[in-house]
């Protein structure tokens, strides 16, 4: 089932009846609208006068609905997600903490290699040049030690941005970086939620290892699927003139992400249930049932 996403920027009462979600809206004398509860997958809160209760907060829980705040930026800055998210999670976590080094490496190789992978698809759709970058894809080690992922990251977005006059990928740097930003912290939500869903932690990555962040998985997760947040953002730098701020309508496209369709083992999938089967494929990989990861295949016609 592909569960709804909610996204609230202005002021609003969030409470709960009959397993329901009510909105009511104070300021505009607009009557109430209720929502079930079940039907919701990220619940986004942008606004800082919006009044949520605990009652709620339980409930999103309990449905294993992502629930995101923004910082004054109005860009995502943290992911409430369930202590437990699956039945079995005490052996979850032993299989994931004892994963040995050369397993990790192994999936990182296979992570990296279908990154780039998806990112040569990209570039061909959009009739660039991406032969350099399918080499790459294909070059890639154990634990990617030679540093492909940079190598062809660098290539990647010079040449998918070439359009545009002095940009270049960096988190504070030139529009379009902010709408990047904005969809790969959904990504990260989608990702860390899923995670959580198949009894991993997301904190105990197998190649990001800061100890000061909370999601290393998620970010190891995420990095063959933050192609479909550049379609999105590529799609939008060429659908609307002004970009440079990120308006509520730009906001909206970036929030489809989660029920995007993507190609996973040949069938179509909304994203949010693709990463679903990664995350349950990490697992098996971490219990020793199989050695492939799970990710989809950008396609490259259309």
């Amino acid at each position: 089932m592909i569960k709804r996403t909610l996204f609230f920027s202005n002021p609003a009462y969030l409470s709960t009846k009959n397993e329901q979600l009510v909105v009511s809206f104070p300021d505009e004398g607009k009557p109430p609208v209720t929502l079930p509860i079940e039907d919701l997958g990220y619940i986004v809160l942008e606004h800082p006068q919006i009044t949520i209760t605990t009652g709620v907060l339980t409930k999103l829980i309990e449905n294993k609905t992502a629930v995101i705040t923004c910082d004054k930026q109005h860009l995502p800055n943290a992911i409430l997600q369930p202590l437990t998210g699956h039945s079995e999670q005490t052996e979850r976590y032993r299989h994931q903490l004892n994963a040995s080094v050369p397993l990790k490496k192994n999936l990182w190789q296979q992570t990296i290699s279908t990154k780039i992978s998806n990112q040569a698809h990209h570039l061909t759709a959009r009739n660039k040049d991406s032969k350099k970058i399918k080499r790459w894809a294909e070059e890639v080690k154990s634990g990617d030690t030679e540093n492909h992922e940079a190598i062809a990251a660098a290539y990647y977005f010079q040449n998918l941005f070439s359009h545009l006059p002095n940009f270049s990928r960096n988190q504070k740097g030139i529009p379009p970086n902010g709408l990047l930003n904005y969809g790969y912290a959904i990504l990260r939500a989608v990702t860390a939620r899923a995670l959580a869903s198949s009894g991993l932690l997301p904190s105990v990555g197998i190649f990001h290892s800061n100890k000061y962040n909370a999601f290393c998985l998620a970010d190891d997760i995420m990095e063959p699927y933050r192609i479909y947040v550049d379609a999105l953002v590529y799609d939008i730098t060429q659908k609307y003139h002004n970009h440079e701020e990120i308006t509520p309508e730009l906001k909206a496209l970036l929030l489809t992400l989660p029920a995007l369709d993507v190609i996973i083992e040949g069938k179509r999938s909304p994203l949010m249930v693709a990463m679903s089967r990664t995350t349950n494929s990490l697992y098996e990989c971490y219990a020793g049932i199989s050695r492939k990861l799970l990710y989809p295949v950008f396609e490259s016609t259309g």
